[in-house]
C-alpha cells in the first residue's frame, strides 16, 4: 500500500462498543505518537456518531500527555448536543488509564448567509516548487531517519523551510507551505477533514520560531498543547492548498502559530491556531507537567 493508504487506513477507527472507538499507530521509530494523527482520529470518531447531512465546522482540542505509540488508543465519544441545526462531540482519547488528548467539536446544517473571506498571499504555484525530498536532500544528514519515512502528504515550501535557514537568515513571521495528499481519496467529507486535520500539525508551530531564527531541530523541546480549527467551506485534501502561516507571539516557554488555508483557486476553506510548547532542553522537565 502507498502511504496515503495506510493514513486513511490509520483514520478509519475500529468500532469497539456504541461511542467507543479504537485506533492505532503506524509502525514508525517515533518516541510519542504524532499530534495530528491524534487530533485526526478523534474527528473521525465524533463523525461517526452524526448524522448524514451535516458536517463540522469547528474544532478546539488539548494534548494533555504524550501518547504512546506501540499501544492503540481509545477514543470516547460523548454525544452533548444533537439540535435541529448544530450537533455537539466530545472525545477523549485514553491509553494506559489516562486521558491523552481531548476535543471538542461542532457540527452545523449546511444553510445559506452573508459571504466574505480575506485574499490568499500571491505565491508561486505548488507545481513550480521542488517536492519534500528534492527540498530536504542538501540537509538531510540533520533530518536522520525523518528524511527517509513515507510521506501521505505532498509538501512544498514558498520559501526555505526554517530547518534550512542559516545562522544569519533575516526573521520572519510568515511562511506558506502548498500541501495535498499524495494520491486521490474517497470522496467521503470525512476523510478530507481528517486528513487536513493531520496535516495541519506537521508545519504550524515551526512558525512561532521563525522571529527566533531557529526550528525544530535546535536544542529545544517542542509539543503542541492545543490546536482550534474552523471550516468555512468544501475542500478536498487531495487537490493544492496554500497553508499561509504567522505568528503573533511568543513567551513565557510558549509560542502562538495561526494560519488560513485556501484551495487553489484562493477560496479560505480553513483558519486554525495552535499553540505549542518551545522550552530550551535545559529545563526540561517531566512530560506530564
Amino acid at each position: 500500500m502507498s502511504a496515503l493508504d495506510d493514513l486513511v487506513e490509520l483514520l478509519a477507527l475500529e468500532p469497539i462498543e456504541v461511542n467507543v472507538f479504537r485506533g492505532v499507530s503506524p509502525d514508525e521509530n517515533r518516541q510519542r505518537v504524532f499530534g495530528g494523527q491524534v487530533a485526526g482520529q478523534a474527528l473521525m470518531a465524533a463523525i461517526r456518531t452524526i448524522d448524514s447531512g451535516i458536517g463540522v465546522h469547528s474544532l478546539h482540542s488539548y494534548f494533555l500527555r504524550p501518547g504512546d505509540p506501540t499501544t492503540p488508543i481509545l477514543y470516547e465519544v460523548d454525544r452533548i448536543r444533537d439540535g435541529k441545526s448544530f450537533a455537539t462531540r466530545r472525545v477523549v482519547a485514553i491509553q494506559h488509564g489516562r486521558a491523552i488528548f481531548n476535543l471538542q467539536a461542532s457540527f452545523h446544517r449546511q444553510e445559506e448567509g452573508l459571504e466574505f473571506q480575506i485574499d490568499p498571499p500571491d505565491v508561486p504555484g505548488p507545481e513550480s516548487l521542488p517536492d519534500f525530498a528534492t527540498r530536504m536532500e542538501p540537509v538531510k544528514d540533520k533530518l536522520g531517519e525523518w528524511y527517509h519515512r513515507p510521506r501521505p502528504i505532498d509538501s512544498r515550501w514558498v520559501h526555505a523551510h526554517p530547518i534550512e535557514r542559516g545562522p544569519n537568515t533575516p526573521t520572519t513571521d510568515r511562511m506558506q507551505v502548498w500541501f495535498r495528499a499524495d494520491g486521490e481519496l474517497p470522496d467521503d467529507p470525512a476523510v478530507h477533514q481528517c486528513v487536513v486535520a493531520y496535516a495541519s500539525d506537521m508545519t504550524l508551530l515551526d512558525t512561532a520560531l521563525l522571529p527566533h531564527g531557529l526550528s525544530w531541530n535546535d536544542e529545544l523541546m517542542m509539543a503542541s498543547l492545543d490546536h482550534a480549527m474552523w471550516f468555512h467551506r468544501p475542500f478536498r485534501a487531495d487537490q493544492w492548498l496554500l497553508f499561509d502561516h504567522s505568528t503573533p507571539s511568543s513567551g513565557g516557554a510558549r509560542g502562538l502559530a495561526r494560519g488560513e488555508i485556501y484551495t487553489a483557486h484562493g477560496e479560505l476553506v480553513i483558519s486554525v491556531m495552535q499553540e505549542g510548547l518551545m522550552r530550551p532542553h535545559r529545563q526540561k522537565v517531566n512530560p506530564d507537567a
